[in-house]
């Protein structure tokens, strides 16, 4: 049970037991001044203390059986307690308890009324009794006594209506908190959700470009070499033979070693020991000794460290351009160029080859072009292609420069 709880029903408690405090002290003061202020006869003073008795049991009836305020009992209780303020003017102490739950008993215009009443009674039992007076001053008094009763019990009626809008305003944006407290805990597991489902996707993805980049690239090359050896073997020629088998056997490492690479998300072999641009000399030149093809490169502008990602999409897009040169360009020369710019560095691969149309239906290497362009789209770079039957191809990929340990 929480304090807001126990305090609540402790106030409970108390209104409740309030008019029984108020009623035995109006009593006592009332039995202590009977001489002077309280009825004279004995039939009135049995009268009065029948009314008190009847006071309280009222009281107890509409408080603790019925449970709550009615109108009903609201009136009862006032008649009593105007009849009582009428025998003795003192008695009005009780009637005080009337500005008490006349906000409760009734509604609207009626809370008001209630309270005048009640004011009514309290100006009677201050000013000595119920008119006529023999004093004119307790004649205007009258008037005056209503008057400020009802102005403080409306001021302090207000107040407590401001109160509870305050407090009802306040419940109500504590339940409008909560709401969305518990919105924002299913929208984080939803978030939560994709993320995982995007985190898998992507791993997908990037493991799908790992394959098709390093992997397929080497074992293409693996049965390339393979296949040259079967033709030097029935030729007759067993050193090349031995040359192509080593060879084959050197891209069968290098595919393993990138497949533990892809699987660990490191960076590319070439990379480890080497600078973007001793990589890039490796892999032309190591593509020019394995085809029959002349290849170049070139670079334009100051080179500079370039941060690792940048340097690795960089080399791969590179390697599935120069691998689909080999596998469908039919070229006798192609170029590679890497330029510095001051914002961005910019990868140009341009063959001689017979070339083919970009918007026609899809190639064997419309994958590798896919993957080249995602490769770049994923560090805010662009990838642009440009060919057509007989012209040979041109892509260029553009990268922010992104400097060697920006985060």
């Amino acid at each position: 049970m929480t304090m807001a709880v126990e305090r609540e029903q402790r106030w409970e408690h108390n209104l409740k037991v309030l008019p029984f405090v108020l009623l035995a002290l109006a009593t006592v003061i009332s039995v202590a001044t009977i001489s002077e202020m309280g009825p004279r006869t004995l039939g009135m003073r049995v009268t009065f203390g029948v009314l008190v008795a009847a006071t309280a049991v009222w009281i107890w009836r509409w408080m603790y059986v019925y449970g709550r305020p009615h109108p009903v009992g609201y009136v009862g209780r006032t008649l009593l307690a105007a009849a009582l303020t009428v025998v003795h003017p003192l008695f009005c102490i009780f009637a005080w308890v009337g500005f008490l739950d006349a906000f409760e008993s009734f509604r609207g215009r009626w809370r008001w009324v209630a309270m005048a009443v009640t004011s009514l009674i309290m100006a009677t039992g201050q000013t000595g009794g119920p008119p006529p007076y023999d004093s004119p001053w307790q004649s205007a008094a009258l008037p005056l006594l209503f008057v400020v009763n009802f102005g403080l019990a409306s001021l302090m009626a207000r107040y407590s209506m401001h109160l509870d809008a305050v407090s009802q305003e306040r419940a109500d944006t504590i339940v409008r908190l909560e709401h969305a407290l518990t919105e924002n805990a299913r929208l984080h597991e939803k978030l939560l959700a994709q993320s995982r489902q995007t985190g898998v996707r992507d791993e997908r993805e990037r493991l799908a470009r790992e394959i098709h980049d390093t992997i397929a690239q080497s074992l293409a090359g693996v049965v390339a070499q393979l296949q040259a050896a079967e033709g030097s073997a029935d030729a007759g020629d067993a050193g090349d033979v031995r040359r192509r088998v080593a060879r084959a056997t050197e891209m069968a490492r290098t595919a393993l070693v990138e497949a533990r690479r892809s699987v660990q998300d490191l960076s590319p072999t070439e990379l480890t020991d080497a600078g973007l641009l001793d990589a890039l000399s490796r892999l032309i030149e190591s593509w020019n000794d394995d085809h029959d093809v002349e290849a170049s490169f070139v670079v334009v502008g100051e080179a500079t460290a370039l941060h690792s990602e940048v340097e690795a999409t960089l080399l791969r897009i590179a390697q599935e351009a120069l691998a689909n040169v080999a596998k469908h360009a039919e070229a006798s020369r192609v170029g590679v160029t890497l330029t510095f710019d001051e914002s961005e560095v910019i990868l140009d691969v341009r063959d001689d080859g017979c070339g083919f149309d970009p918007t026609g239906p899809r190639r064997d290497s419309a994958f590798g072009l896919g993957v080249m362009r995602t490769r770049a789209q994923r560090l805010a770079g662009t990838f642009t292609l440009e060919s057509a039957p007989g012209a040979g191809t041109a892509l260029s990929a553009r990268i922010p420069a992104l400097p060697r340990g920006a985060a």
